[in-house]
């Protein structure tokens, strides 16, 4: 968390901000224009039909004006897919954002930009990178993202997408070095085995990384997480004689309290009375017995108890 904020922190202000361009519906504004382009080439018609040789020339200049006004007047139509925006400018300055989708009008003047405000993935590659052990690792992750701000999108950065592609591999990256892959003295976190805090304090960092674009996180997670191969092997091996360790710690646990059980049930239930060095041989074999990787061997005693 304090590293998001130290992101955050060296962020400069957004220039821009998004805001809701001025604009009609676009079925009336084209009905205005197809209706005015009619009149005016109906106004020219009237002029010349009157009288050919002689024609109205004030009429014929009006028609004509209003069919190039008609004409620019439908210029200013454009379409609107659902899950996109339409970033709006007039002689170079931003002057709103268009998301109801449908046809839209809108000053015929400006330039229109389309920006995609669909979900969006992006994987990164596998990234070769030391855990805060020092060991060398491979991971990926991926980013599930959209558009939330598309003024910021367009002016604030050259390419938003390319933008989060290398501030999500640069979270990736920091994310590896400040946590060990596996955590060997059970105090804090690691990668392997704190997969939901990790992604967590991923997603934070990312966020942090990317809110300059006007771009917001919806979920991250790794994709891939292992040693890498040249230490593998070793790790492996490793963490074999850790799960070694604990199955015999384990099962040593266990044949103590059978043990104890044993002699405690023998001495209620006054079965034989054991002396303290016949107790130590009779612990000795069962724990043999109890906590040996291989089958015993039972030995038949024909004699007493003690011979």
């Amino acid at each position: 968390m304090d590293a998001a904020t130290d992101v955050v922190a060296r962020m400069p202000a957004p220039v821009v901000r998004e805001k809701e361009a001025i604009g009609l519906p676009g079925i009336p504004a084209f009905l205005i224009g197809f209706v005015a382009m009619l009149i005016g080439a109906l106004l020219v018609v009237l002029a010349i039909a009157r009288d050919v040789e002689n024609p109205d020339f004030a009429m014929v200049i009006a028609g004509v004006l209003i069919v190039i006004g008609g004409a620019i007047g439908l210029r200013g139509l454009f379409t609107v897919a659902p899950g996109e925006a339409r970033v709006l400018q007039f002689l170079g300055r931003y002057t709103g954002t268009v998301r109801k989708d449908g046809l839209r009008w809108a000053n015929p003047f400006s330039t229109r930009v389309k920006v995609s405000t669909r979900i969006r993935n992006h994987e990164t590659a596998t990234l070769k990178v030391n855990d805060a052990d020092g060991n060398p690792i491979e991971i990926a992750a991926v980013v599930v993202w959209h558009v939330d701000d598309t003024a910021k999108a367009k002016f604030a950065v050259d390419d938003f997408v390319r933008f989060v592609g290398i501030q999500t591999e640069t979270a990736v990256r920091h994310i590896a070095t400040s946590y060990p892959y596996d955590n060997h003295e059970e105090t804090g976190l690691s990668l392997r085995e704190n997969a939901d805090e990790i992604t967590e304090t991923l997603s934070v960092e990312i966020s942090a990384r990317v809110q300059a674009a006007g771009v917001q996180v919806i979920e991250s997670r790794l994709t891939h997480l292992a040693y890498a191969p040249e230490i593998a092997q070793a790790m492996l091996q490793r963490q074999q004689a850790g799960a070694v360790v604990a199955a015999r710690t384990r099962i040593v646990e266990g044949a103590v309290g059978m043990v104890q059980l044993a002699l405690a049930r023998l001495a209620e239930e006054d079965v034989v009375e054991l002396d303290e060095e016949r107790k130590a041989a009779m612990v000795s074999n069962l724990l043999v017995v109890l906590c040996g990787d291989r089958s015993t061997q039972p030995v038949v005693n024909t004699g007493s108890l003690y011979h």
